[in-house]
């Protein structure tokens, strides 16, 4: 997969994960298999609710921007870092 086709994707939410969203943009993951839950933080869920919707990576960096002020970069780094949690957790597929 090139460079940009890569930033373009994302994973996919899996179907056995269910979220709730908390006042204040936080909320919870469940992990149906596993009987886990994880805590995430108001930005954790800005991405887990744009996974959920099928967004793409840029897509979802360009919400965390408009959300919040932060450059680009710091953006693309923050939704990654994200990402990359989400899959070592086995919370997200492709």
């Amino acid at each position: 997969m090139s460079e940009q086709a890569a930033a373009a994707s994302a994973p996919k939410a899996l179907d056995h994960v269910v979220s709730t969203d908390f006042e204040g943009g936080e909320g919870v993951l469940v992990d149906l298999n596993t009987k886990k839950y994880y805590h995430l933080n108001e930005t954790a869920m800005l991405v887990w609710r744009g996974l959920e919707k099928g967004k793409g990576f840029d897509e979802i960096v360009g919400e965390m921007m408009g959300e919040y002020d932060i450059t680009p970069d710091r953006a693309r780094e923050s939704v990654d870092k994200i990402l990359k949690t989400f899959q070592s957790f086995k919370l997200v597929g492709r």
